[in-house]
């Protein structure tokens, strides 16, 4: 019964994170990325630095400052400005699709930074993925064609910071408490990302139905999101709470669909069925 309720979070879990493509799809058009994302990591870092306090974390964050910020710029600050520039013109199922590629970019990385080799299995993950990435971007039916390419590599260079920094934080924060990381990272971020929102913040004041989709991106898309994430890593450990990446692309999908009146298109589909089977493929292991 309990893993049963798990289970419930990590599908409560994927509809945040697929949501969060939807409410920044809503107000980085008025705000801009800038002043978006560093409300999002203001307000996320603000609500869970009290967790922290409680916890006892501040010493941790302290001593490690450096290399959280490091991280930090790459795990939050600077991909969470790429997709919320991507999501200007990309509708939010698609950025939410694009958004899958992380475990492949993590595989990627694991080449020059843990030394692993490129088998055939990994090169014939990679090279679904990529068929997937290629659907997408030639899909006519996706809003998108050759012409504005640009969206799509900033939600790639997105996957790819994820992905580095995911390597990074093992070699540099290894077995320090993930609420550290998270808070201490969503502080840098904002800290970082201050100056730039002040001077690209809009001139006019936005609706309030856009202050409405930032608390819920900093809120529940991220702060609670990262509580129940760390949550789920103690109850069903790390591998299957990390199938929520195969769940995120449905309701990113869903909301836009359900929200935005996007439409569900055949390279979507296509797309996201290829990026996903190559994800799967990368995480296969044949059982002895």
């Amino acid at each position: 019964m309990a893993e049963r309720r798990d289970w419930l979070w990590l599908v409560l879990l994927a509809a945040m994170w697929g949501g969060s493509f939807l409410f920044m799809r809503v107000a980085v058009p008025e705000l801009g990325p800038f002043p978006l994302i560093a409300l999002r990591l203001s307000v996320a870092a603000l609500a869970l630095l009290p967790l922290l306090l409680w916890q006892g974390g501040i010493a941790l964050w302290r001593q490690h400052w450096r290399a959280i910020a490091i991280v930090g710029v790459f795990l939050s600050a600077l991909p969470f400005c790429l997709i919320a520039w991507a999501t200007l013109s990309l509708p939010a199922g698609v950025a939410s699709v694009l958004n899958a590629t992380t475990p492949l970019m993590t595989a990627l990385w694991a080449m020059p930074l843990a030394g692993e080799a490129m088998t055939r299995q990994r090169a014939a993950g990679l090279a679904l993925g990529l068929a997937g990435v290629l659907v997408l971007t030639l899909g006519r039916g996706a809003a998108f064609g050759l012409d504005s390419g640009m969206p799509v590599l900033a939600m790639l260079g997105a996957t790819a910071c994820y992905g580095w920094s995911g390597h990074m934080a093992k070699r540099w924060l290894p077995g320090l408490p993930p609420l550290v990381t998270a808070t201490g990272s969503l502080a840098s971020g904002a800290l970082l990302l201050l100056p730039l929102a002040l001077v690209t913040w809009p001139p006019v004041v936005p609706q309030g139905k856009v202050w409405g989709a930032v608390l819920l991106l900093a809120l529940a898309c991220t702060a609670l999101a990262y509580v129940i994430f760390y949550r789920l890593i103690e109850k069903l450990g790390a591998t299957r709470a990390s199938s929520v990446t195969y769940l995120v692309p449905v309701f990113g999908v869903l909301w836009g669909a359900m929200w935005l009146g996007e439409a569900v298109s055949a390279a979507m589909l296509g797309g996201g069925v290829l990026i996903l089977a190559g994800v799967l493929l990368l995480g296969w292991r044949r059982r002895g």
